[in-house]
């Protein structure tokens, strides 16, 4: 700097090039800054805004599947417009039905539909959520409303429902993706409609309930009890004359030994259960319906539990049986005369509800010769849970009546004796190891003038199908002399040999469920008891091989896989929750000192 003063330098034209470049790269990540966070935000929005759900519009029309069983066309699918909304329900009525009706016709149906959504919103609705629960809301479709799709349904079916449609399509090819029930024309403008409709929303409810809050599913004849008591919850019963009670009960005489728990959708199914729902209401109260619809056990297992919790003394094999003399004798004065059958006396055989009070079972009446030794045989097949009614009038003498049931079978067979006076007695014939029992009557047509018998077999408890498979039952009745009768010593000594036979039974049959329970695992587990909790990450343990055992033990329904590693993972983790759940458990698949105590309990046994 010879001038004191700095030399200016010219900038080269690359550096020049290369700040703008840089200049521009700046630019572009603060522009690319501030649209990522309008992306953040938007996405964060997106996740927290629910998606948009499109309520259906009046005249929308829809092609639904339906079920051809049912349809009075048997087709598969049909177009229905929407027209009629209300605040909790979609009317969608069949588009060819209601284009070949007239303009009073649709007037006269719309006046019905307006009738029945007041009653559903009013009454049916409330009172069946307030009872047993609700349905499942918003849904599958994310719409709080019902759908209840109106077509022609074969006429002696009011309505009916699908579950299939509470699943995806990708679950279910013909599912409506819809909470909806189906209900037919014709009976619309009855009176019965407001039932029908009651009936099946009570559908809607139990499959939430049940089968989508415990993941299980429930028996149809116990699913189709609580929807057949409704109409009688909702008073629609009150009035006997045109009620659904009438109907079930002339459906009932059609067929009174149809089998309870085999479900083929008949008008006898109906009757046979709606009946015995009554029974089990009038003495036991509404909460057994809503006690056994509220946990993971199904079918008979939920009806037990349900007794046991509301402090009943009577299990559902004793219910069933009282009712089968209920149905018989219907007075609540009578009372067993042994006491090993003394519960509730004075209440058990007879309906509480006014309606049914003078309602009576026919039985089969059969006839003895009233002179000489006369003797009748027949041998009969019936189903599980099944009422059989068999009368025996005529002879003269000393009556002996012979039961016998067939191998591996469970019957209870009461049998009520009436003497000249018009009393009946009741009493429960003793059977032994081969379901064979026998009785003597004396002063037969002169003090006793006729004897029923009830023999109902009651061996099967869960399984049920379409198609139960029939048993044989045979008895034979004869007039005999004297001195063939039994002293009071021998009978005794009978009884006592029939109590031992009994209780022999009862330890077999405990010892083959140990075996059993063996049998289903690998072999005996190998440890006694469970000293340690365990829990999801331990490996190479002796002890959760032990527990994996265990676990195999319980059955394919605990733990299905059946791994026995050392590993507590997954599988596990399932089988405990499982396990867990069958105890009454909070289910967390952890094993710790609740879960072990069960565990060593029955280890013990």
């Amino acid at each position: 700097m010879r001038d004191g003063k700095e030399k200016k330098v010219p900038v080269p034209f690359w550096l020049f090039v290369d700040f703008c470049y840089l200049f521009f790269m700046l630019y572009l990540c603060y522009n690319n800054l501030i649209m990522l966070r309008k992306i953040i935000f938007l996405g964060t929005l997106l996740a927290v805004l629910p998606l948009t759900v499109f309520a259906d519009y009046q005249g929308q029309r829809v092609n639904f599947f339906v079920d051809p069983s049912y349809d009075a066309l048997a087709r598969e699918q049909l177009s229905a417009s929407l027209i009629y909304i209300t605040p909790k329900i979609y009317f969608y009525i069949e588009d060819n039905w209601w284009n070949a009706q007239s303009e009073i016709q649709k007037q006269e149906f719309s006046d019905a539909l307006n009738n029945l959504s007041s009653e559903f919103f009013n009454k049916i609705y409330p009172t069946l959520t307030s009872t047993f629960g609700s349905e499942w809301k918003p849904g599958i479709d994310g719409d709080d409303h019902i759908t209840v799709l109106l077509h022609q349904i074969k006429k002696e079916a009011g309505g009916y429902f699908n579950n299939g449609n509470e699943y995806s399509r990708f679950q279910y090819s013909f599912s409506n993706e819809r909470e909806m029930v189906y209900l037919n024309t014709e009976h619309i403008k009855e009176p019965a409609a407001k039932s029908f409709l009651a009936h099946e929303f009570q559908h809607l409810i139990t499959f939430n309930q049940k089968e989508r809050l415990y993941n299980v599913q429930e028996d149809i004849w116990l699913n189709e009890a609580r929807s057949e008591y409704v109409s009688t919850l909702l008073n629609y019963d009150s009035v006997y004359e045109g009620s659904n009670l009438q109907r079930r009960v002339r459906n009932f005489l059609e067929k009174p030994t149809d089998s309870l728990t085999e479900w083929q959708g008949r008008t006898y199914d109906y009757g046979v259960l709606n009946l015995f729902t009554q029974y089990l209401v009038d003495h036991y109260g509404v909460k057994i319906l809503v006690d056994s619809l509220k946990m993971r056990k199904t079918g008979i297992e939920s009806l037990n539990e349900a007794l046991k919790q509301n402090g009943a003394a009577e299990d559902f094999n004793q219910v069933f049986t009282n009712w089968t003399i209920a149905i018989l004798v219907n007075n609540c004065s009578l009372a067993p005369l042994d006491s090993e059958h003394l519960t509730g006396v004075g209440e058990k055989y007879c309906y509480k509800n006014e309606n049914l009070k003078k309602l009576q079972v026919i039985p089969s009446t059969n006839f003895l010769p009233l002179s000489g030794k006369s003797s009748l045989q027949v041998a009969k097949l019936t189903k599980s849970w099944a009422g059989n009614w068999e009368k025996f009038v005529g002879g003269k003498g000393n009556l002996k009546l012979e039961f016998e049931g067939g191998p591996e079978t469970n019957f209870k067979v009461p049998y009520i004796i009436e003497d000249s006076s018009g009393k009946f007695s009741i009493n429960f014939l003793k059977l032994d190891a081969f379901q064979k029992g026998t009785v003597f009557i004396s002063d037969f047509s002169s003090k006793n003038i006729s004897v029923n018998i009830i023999p109902s077999l009651q061996s099967k408890l869960s399984d049920f199908t379409e198609n139960e498979p029939f048993y044989q039952f045979s008895y034979k009745v004869s007039i005999v002399e004297t001195t063939e009768i039994p002293s009071q010593e021998e009978t005794r000594t009978i009884e006592a040999l029939l109590a031992q036979i009994e209780f022999l039974k009862k330890e077999i049959a405990r010892v083959q469920a140990q075996i059993q329970a063996i049998k289903k695992g690998t072999g005996p587990i190998s440890c006694q008891k469970f000293e340690n909790d365990l829990y999801y990450g331990i490996m190479g343990n002796s002890e959760v091989r032990c527990l994996q055992e265990f676990l195999k033990s319980r059955g394919l329904e605990i733990y299905p896989e059946g791994i026995v590693s050392g590993n507590y993972l997954s599988l596990t983790v399932e089988a405990v929750k499982r396990y867990q759940a069958s105890k009454e458990i909070i289910q967390t698949g952890y094993f710790g000192p609740l879960t072990r105590a069960a565990a060593n309990k029955e280890l013990s046994w």
